[in-house]
Formats: C-alpha cells, sequence, structure tokens
C-alpha cells in the first residue's frame, strides 16, 4: 500500500494527460447521435398559407426511424444524412379544410449542406354535410345507441322494442319487447337506454319507459348468456319508479353514464303548461330535475346509492337523487368527455327553445323553470334571475325556428375533422340541423347545414365511433356524413 501511494504523484499526471486526450478527440460540436461537423445536415421546410392561430400537420420522416410533426416553418438540424419523407395532412378552419400542396415529397439531405421542401395549404370547399340512411320501416325510433366498443347499432322504438342493427341488418327479432309493459298514449313509451361501461362484461344495460299507470320507471335487465343480440326477458331489475301523476307529457326520458360512472336520467315537469305544481322547482319531488344515481352495485334490497357530491344529499326536505333542477322537458343532454362539459336541450312553453351548457362536475345548477322560458321571464310578476343558469343558446318559435328542440351531441367522430366540438340539435317540427361551438362561456358560429324533408327528428343517436346519427319520424334512421 505504502509503495502505490509513493507512486501517485508519478501516475496522476499522465492520467490526467490521457483525460484531455480523449476529451480533446470527442471536440469539435455536433449531435451526440451523428459523427461531428459536417457528417450531419439540414433541412429548412417552409409551411404557406397558415391563416394565424391554425397549426399545420406536416410529419417528417427519415433514417433511423427520425420522425417529428412540424406545425409551422421550421430549419432542422443534425440530421443523420439520406433520403426523408414529407407527409401533409389538412386541417380544419372553422367549418372549411385547408389541404396541402404537395401531400407527400421526398427530399435529400446531405452531410454539411441545407436543404429545402415547402407545403403550402389552401382553402378547399367549406365542409356539407348530408344524411345517408342506415335503416328504415321503424316504428317511431326514438334512440339510437351502441355499447363500448361494439359496432352493432340498438335503436329505441317507442312503443316498446329494441332492435337491432347489425352489419347494415336490421335484425328481424328484436334485442328486448317490452309492449305490454308499457303504451303510447301522449308522450309516453319506451323513451331510452343506457349500456353500462362494463357492459362487455357484466351485459347490464338500462332502459327509461313509463309503465301503464303512466309513472316514470328506470329498469336495469341483461343480455342473455347464449345470444348477444337478445336480452334475458327474466332479468329486469327495477332501479326506480317515479310517480307521474295526471298528464300524458314531459316525461323527459334519456339515461346516460356519466365519465364519472354514475347513471344520469334527466325528468320532465309533469306536464301541463306552466308547470302547475311547480315540480321543477321543488326540489322534493324528482320531476323536472337531472337525477344522479349509482347503480354499480345494485340489488333488489338496494336498487340504487346516492353518490358523493349530490347537492341535496342528507337534506331535509329534498331528495338526493338530484344533480341539477329547473328543468322543463329536457330532450336529450349529452357528455362532452374531451371538453369536461354538459349540454342540456330543454323544451320551451310557447316561445323559446334552449340550450344549457355548464361543467361536467357541477351540481346543483337551477336551469330557471318556470321562472324562465329560455333567458326570459316566464311569469313576469315574479322574475327574479338570482342564482340561475341562463341558456347558452335560443330560439324562438317563428317560421323558421321550429315548435320544440332536439339535442344532440358533441361531434367527435374522426369522419368529419372539420365539425370537432361543434354541438349538433334539430328541432321536431322543422327538422333542420344546426351546431354551434362553445368555449369561454360563449357560444358562436351557429351554422345551418341545409338538411331538410327528413320528417320530423325524434332524437339523435351515437355510435362506438362517435359518429352521429338522426332520428326521423318516418321511421327512418340517417348517418351524418360528408356532402
Amino acid at each position: 500500500m505504502r509503495n502505490a501511494l509513493s507512486r501517485l504523484p508519478i501516475a496522476w499526471p499522465a492520467l490526467l494527460l490521457a483525460c484531455c486526450l480523449v476529451l480533446l478527440s470527442s471536440c469539435g460540436g455536433g449531435s451526440s447521435h451523428h459523427p461531428p461537423g459536417a457528417a450531419t445536415g439540414s433541412l429548412a421546410v417552409a409551411i404557406n398559407g397558415l391563416p394565424a392561430g391554425v397549426a399545420g400537420a406536416v410529419t417528417l420522416s427519415g433514417p433511423g426511424a427520425y420522425s417529428k410533426l412540424l406545425t409551422a416553418s421550421a430549419t432542422l438540424t443534425d440530421l443523420a444524412p439520406g433520403a426523408y419523407a414529407l407527409n401533409a395532412a389538412s386541417v380544419a378552419q372553422g367549418t372549411g379544410t385547408l389541404a396541402p400542396t404537395p401531400v407527400t415529397q421526398q427530399v435529400q439531405v446531405n452531410a454539411g449542406a441545407t436543404a429545402s421542401a415547402s407545403v403550402s395549404y389552401a382553402a378547399t370547399a367549406p365542409l356539407a354535410l348530408a344524411l345517408q340512411e342506415v335503416a328504415s320501416g321503424l316504428d317511431a325510433p326514438i334512440f339510437l345507441i351502441a355499447p363500448p366498443g361494439d359496432s352493432r347499432l340498438f335503436m329505441v322504438e317507442r312503443p316498446g322494442r329494441i332492435r337491432v342493427l347489425q352489419n347494415g341488418n336490421l335484425l328481424a327479432t328484436p334485442f328486448l319487447d317490452i309492449g305490454t309493459l308499457t303504451s303510447t298514449s301522449g308522450e309516453r313509451g319506451l323513451l331510452s337506454l343506457a349500456f353500462h361501461p362494463q357492459y362487455a362484461s357484466n351485459g347490464y344495460f338500462f332502459i327509461y319507459y313509463t309503465n301503464l299507470a303512466g309513472d316514470i320507471v328506470i329498469e336495469r335487465r341483461q343480455v342473455s348468456a347464449g345470444n348477444a343480440n337478445v336480452a334475458d326477458p327474466l332479468s329486469a331489475l327495477t332501479i326506480l319508479t317515479i310517480a307521474h301523476p295526471t298528464f300524458s307529457n314531459h316525461y323527459g326520458g334519456l339515461l346516460s353514464f356519466g365519465p364519472d360512472g354514475y347513471l344520469y336520467a334527466g325528468t320532465g315537469d309533469g306536464g301541463s303548461a306552466g308547470d302547475p305544481p311547480g315540480n321543477a322547482q321543488n326540489t322534493n319531488v324528482l320531476l323536472g330535475k337531472l337525477l344522479r344515481l349509482d347503480v354499480n352495485a345494485s340489488s333488489v334490497a338496494q336498487p340504487y346509492a346516492i353518490p358523493p357530491g349530490n347537492p341535496f344529499a342528507g337534506t331535509a326536505g329534498a331528495r338526493g337523487e338530484i344533480w341539477a333542477y329547473g328543468l322543463r322537458n329536457p330532450w336529450r343532454y349529452a357528455f362532452d368527455v374531451p371538453a369536461q362539459l354538459l349540454y342540456i336541450a330543454d323544451v320551451g312553453q310557447a316561445s323559446w327553445e334552449e340550450v344549457d351548457v355548464r361543467p361536467v362536475g357541477q351540481a346543483g345548477n337551477n336551469y330557471g323553470w318556470n321562472i324562465m322560458e329560455g333567458a326570459h321571464c316566464y311569469n313576469s310578476s315574479s322574475c327574479s334571475q338570482a342564482g340561475l343558469v341562463l341558456p347558452a343558446i335560443e330560439y324562438g318559435h317563428d317560421a323558421a325556428g321550429g315548435c320544440s328542440i332536439t339535442g344532440g351531441y358533441v361531434y367527435r367522430g374522426t369522419a368529419l375533422p372539420e365539425l370537432a366540438g361543434q354541438y349538433l340539435y334539430s328541432d321536431y317540427c322543422s327538422g333542420w340541423l344546426k351546431s354551434f361551438s362553445y368555449g369561454n362561456g360563449t357560444a358562436s358560429a351557429v351554422t345551418d347545414w341545409g338538411i331538410t324533408n327528413v320528417g320530423n327528428i325524434l332524437s339523435f343517436g351515437q355510435d362506438a365511433q362517435n359518429e352521429l346519427y338522426m332520428l326521423s319520424g318516418t321511421g327512418k334512421v340517417y348517418r351524418i356524413v360528408r356532402k
């Protein structure tokens, strides 16, 4: 040990010199992935024609699995020499499209030099929509849905049947037929269907219908063990029955699982003009409300539980099932999960139709009925708007406006990228198709898509790929497509 230490002063300079030589040999710049100096090249990519605030979509790929997305002009350095491919995609601008030229191109990058390439964007014809018929001969098709990840379409007929469209064919045998349990008097019938998020493993689905007494019934059922296109007729479990006396209209009717995994139900105010009993503003009744239920452990003994966060849970004189109130007849609501927004289309009395938009997790909202109709006082003698949610958008009952809103969905499919983020809706009487965008608390870009002559629009539907459908009183179902 002492001999080794005694040699340290002699060995240390030699070691230091060797390290310096190694360091010097690695100097000279360049990328850590490529040889130094002139061994790499550069590429200047010009992306032209994009309006301010619109990003391009140009992908550069090359040697060594190199890949980079460019959204604006850029000069890329330290590139390995070789052949590179530029692939440009169209981008949306409002309801139109900006298309690239060229779509694909090859460019050679040489060591010590800067190559160049350019992509120019230009507007194409604005998006135009059309309706493509996918099914006909249905009896009052009032809802359409698909199980998660499933290519089939399940279409609800108001007289009590659920039909299956598989590979473009309408199956003769209904998935479910409860025609003996309901009637179509007034606005009654089988009104909607919701598949449990884990339907693929548990087979549970939920239906919303009116019984022969006119009361609202929310029921859980299960698919049969031996046939995925037929429900088990003996699997019914009643989740909730809501008394709906006196009138045969304003049932609401939509069931939907929210992004929080709970079951939501939109109920009407009980019917007639002006909500005579005052149900919508009464938090001790379940009519005129948006309900939120935990049905993930339903049993005969406890069909549902009150989820944490429900605003009236534990409040004396109020029902814990209520999530929001002040609704007249919510004819479809929709969760836009990417934006975390809830859209509610509420049918008006005699003058105004409305769409309300609020954050998904916001509990206890009062949407104003029967104090307000749309953004207008319904009863001018008592019109305090304090604490009320006013509509994001409304339209009147004039010749062009219609009579009764039919709410749809925010488009999140892939076939129509120009439509992404827009909420689509219609009117029962006029049958048009319109959309608007919503951001920063404001609705904008209301667009009429020129759809006509398709009959009374009963509802919208959404498949597992988030493409949208319109359901007509003529018994036909249409997919919304590019014209």
